[in-house]
C-alpha cells in the first residue's frame, strides 16, 4: 500500500539529510508503528506520506513514495485527500471548522459525498470515539485531549485507505488512549485500512502493532521487523520491555498481560525486598482528600524538618543524575529560596476553588497545598479540569468562587510582572509562550522580561537542549526540542512554583528521563512542581502526590504510590507487572536486583 524506494529528504540550510536511504513497504491492511528518538525524522517519514513533504514544507525530495499506486511527486496533499488521512501533532492546526459536528462533516463534504452519508458517517464516529456529549460543543473550549480526538474523528469520516497518525495518543489519557487504539484496531482488522503511526509512549501502543519501523538516528536507513526483534535493539522500549531486558526474558513482552505470565520469578527475587519509599515532601500527608478539609495550616514542617525541604527523596536513576549539579548552578542554587524576592507565604494554597467556563462547571469545591519542595502529579480524564486549575494557580483565569494564593498572593489580581517571578506556567503547547523569530531572541527576552541577568536563559538551553543554535527559528524545532526552550524561558525568572501541562508530549524516553533529572534537582532546590500529565510512568518517576480530578473535582489525593497502585487506569506499567507488589519503576527494580546481586 505504501513503497518507499531509495528516499532521502534534504531541508534547506541544513548539512545532512534528515531522511537518507529509506527503502520500505507497508502492507495493506496492517498498523506500523514508527519509532526512534527525537529529531530523527519520523515527522518528515510521514509527511512525504501524505505529500505534505516536500509540497507544502519545503525541501528536496530524491526517490519515489507511492501510495496506493499514487506517486507523491506528482500528486499534491489535495489529490490525495480521498486516500490518505493525516493528523498531526498538532490538533489545533488541523481544524477548519468552528464547532465539533462542523469538523467531523467538513472532510466528506470537501470529497463531495451525499449529506445521508455524511450523517451516518459523523454519527458512527461520535460514538466510536466518545464525542457525542462535545458535539455541538466549540472547538476552542474543548481540552487538548477532547480536540485530539476531534482531530481523529474528522480524518476517519472520509474513510481513508490509509491513516496516517503523528503521536495520537500524546494528550490523551489511558482510557481515552485505549478507546482510539480499539478504534484503529478495528479499522485494520475489518476494513483493511493501513496505519503508519509515530508514538513516543510505546507503553500504549506497541502491543497493537503488526510491525515496527525504527529510525535509529538522523539520517540513518529504518529498520523493519516483529514488535518484540525491534524492541531488542530499539534506543527507546516501554517500560514493560525494559523489565524484559533487565529480567532476561525472552522474547520480549510487549504487554502487561505477556509479562505478567513470566514475572514469578522475578517477584520471587524481589520477595525479600522491601520497595524504596516514593519520595516524601514536606507537604506529604493526611486531610487533603475531597473538600474543605485540605485548607490545613502550613506544611512545610509537618515531616519534622525545615519548610520545603523534601524528605526520603528517593534518587534519580543514573541517567538522569548529571542534570543537578549544572542546573542548580545555572539557576544560582544556594540562596534561601528559588525567587531573588522573598515571599510572606511560601505554601501554595488552594481553598473551595470554583471555576465555571460559559455553561461549564471546569471546577468545583478543590482545595490542596503545596509545598516547596514538592512535586504534584495532576491527572484524571481529558476535560476533567486540570489546565483550568493550572489556569487559575497562574492568574490566567478568575475564580467563580473560592481562592488561590501563591506566594501569598491571588494571582488574578496581581500584576503578570509581579507573578512572572512567583509562578510560571509551560502550556501544552510550548509554542504559546515562544514568539520570536530565533532562539537567541527568544533567550534575551526571557532575560529582559526576568530583570535576570545577559545570557541566564541561553546558559539554561545549552543544559537543557544541547547543540541547538542560536540563529534557528523556535518553530523549526521538535515538539521535544521546543518544550526544553520554553522551560528554560520561564526558568529563568526562577519561579518558585513551577506549572507544567502535559510535558511529555514529543519527548521520548531518554528526553523524559533527562525532564525527570531536572524536576527532580529543582524540587530538592525548594521549588514546587505541578505536573497536568497523562503519562503515568512519568508520575511514578517524579511525583511525591497525585491528585486525581474528575468533572472539575478532587477525587483522590494521596502518596503516589498509594494512589497509581491502587487505580487500574493510572498505574504504570512495572506496578501492573509485579502486583501486588508495589515496584512503581523499573529503575527501583534495577536498583533492587544490583542490591541483592
Amino acid at each position: 500500500m505504501i513503497r518507499f524506494e531509495q528516499v532521502s529528504v534534504r531541508y534547506e540550510g541544513t548539512d545532512s539529510p534528515t531522511l537518507s536511504g529509506v527503502d520500505l513497504t507497508v502492507p495493506e491492511g496492517e498498523l506500523v508503528l514508527l519509532v526512534g528518538p527525537s529529531g530523527v525524522g519520523k515527522s518528515t517519514l510521514l509527511g512525504a506520506v501524505s505529500g505534505l513533504v516536500p509540497h507544502f514544507t519545503g525541501g528536496v525530495l530524491t526517490g519515489r513514495v507511492t501510495v496506493g499506486g499514487r506517486d507523491t511527486r506528482t500528486h499534491k496533499p489535495r489529490e490525495l485527500a480521498d486516500l490518505v488521512g493525516t493528523v498531526g501533532q498538532d490538533p489545533l492546526a488541523h481544524f477548519v471548522t468552528d464547532t465539533v459536528e462542523d469538523e467531523l462533516a467538513y472532510g466528506m463534504e470537501s470529497l463531495g459525498l451525499a449529506p445521508e452519508v455524511m450523517r451516518r458517517r459523523v454519527e458512527e464516529t461520535l460514538d466510536l470515539l466518545g464525542l457525542a456529549e462535545l458535539r455541538d460543543r466549540p472547538i476552542a473550549t474543548l481540552s487538548g485531549g477532547q480536540q485530539q480526538r476531534v482531530a481523529i474523528g474528522s480524518v476517519l469520516t472520509p474513510h481513508p485507505e490509509v491513516l496516517v497518525l503523528d503521536e495520537p495518543t500524546s494528550a490523551l489519557d489511558p482510557a481515552a488512549a485505549e478507546e482510539v487504539l480499539a478504534v484503529l484496531q478495528r479499522l485494520v482488522h475489518d476494513l483493511g485500512t493501513t496505519v503508519l503511526m509515530a508514538e513516543h509512549r510505546l507503553e500504549r501502543v506497541v502491543q497493537y502493532a503488526d510491525q515496527v519501523v525504527l529510525l535509529p538516528s538522523l539520517g540513518a536507513a529504518p529498520v523493519m521487523g516483529a514488535p518484540a526483534d525491534i524492541m531488542a535493539v530499539s534506543p527507546v522500549r516501554p517500560p514493560v520491555a525494559e523489565l524484559g531486558l533487565l529480567a532476561g526474558w525472552d522474547p520480549l513482552p510487549l504487554s502487561v498481560r505477556d509479562a505478567r505470565r513470566r514475572a514469578s520469578g522475578l517477584r520471587d527475587r524481589l520477595a525479600s525486598v522491601r520497595p524504596p519509599a516514593m519520595p516524601a515532601s514536606a507537604g506529604t500527608g493526611a486531610g487533603r482528600v475531597g473538600t474543605a478539609a485540605a485548607g490545613g495550616g502550613p506544611v512545610g514542617a509537618a515531616a519534622g524538618g525545615p519548610a520545603g525541604a523534601p524528605v526520603g527523596a528517593a534518587p534519580a536513576p543514573a541517567r538522569g543524575a548529571v542534570h543537578r549539579g549544572p542546573l542548580a548552578r545555572l539557576l544560582g542554587r544556594g540562596s534561601a529560596a528559588p525567587a531573588r524576592d522573598a515571599v510572606a507565604d511560601p505554601v501554595t494554597r488552594v481553598d473551595g476553588l470554583g471555576v465555571r467556563r460559559g455553561r461549564v462547571e471546569a471546577l468545583r469545591r478543590v482545595s490542596l497545598t503545596l509545598a516547596p519542595g514538592e512535586t504534584v502529579a495532576l491527572m484524571g480524564r481529558n476535560g476533567a479540569g486540570k489546565s483550568t486549575l493550572l489556569a487559575a494557580l497562574v492568574g490566567m483565569i478568575e475564580p467563580t468562587s473560592g481562592t488561590v494564593l501563591v506566594g501569598g498572593l491571588a494571582p488574578s489580581r496581581t500584576h503578570p510582572r509581579e507573578m512572572v517571578r512567583r509562578v510560571g506556567l509551560v502550556p501544552q503547547e510550548p509554542r504559546d509562550l515562544l514568539y520570536a523569530d530565533t532562539v537567541a531572541a527568544e533567550c534575551a527576552a526571557a532575560d529582559s522580561d526576568a530583570g535576570a541577568g545577559a545570557g541566564s536563559c541561553r546558559a539554561l538551553v545549552s543544559e537543557l537542549l544541547p547543540g541547538v543554535p542560536d540563529d534557528i527559528h523556535p518553530r523549526d524545532l521538535s515538539e521535544g526540542q521546543r518544550l526544553a526552550l520554553a522551560l528554560a524561558v520561564v526558568l529563568t525568572a526562577r519561579p518558585p512554583l513551577l506549572l507544567l501541562d502535559e510535558p511529555t508530549r514529543g519527548l521520548d524516553y531518554a528526553a523524559k528521563a533527562r525532564l525527570v533529572g531536572v524536576l527532580r534537582g529543582l524540587a530538592e532546590e525548594g521549588h514546587a512542581i505541578v505536573l497536568a500529565t497523562h503519562d503515568v510512568e512519568l508520575a511514578a518517576e517524579v511525583a511525591h502526590r497525585v491528585v486525581i480530578l474528575a468533572d472539575g473535582e478532587v477525587v483522590a489525593d494521596g502518596p503516589t504510590g498509594q494512589v497509581v497502585v491502587s487505580s487500574p487506569a493510572f498505574a504504570p506499567q512495572t506496578a501492573k507487572v509485579l502486583a501486588p507488589q508495589e515496584w512503581l519503576t523499573v529503575t527501583q527494580v534495577r536498583t533492587a536486583l544490583e542490591g541483592t546481586a
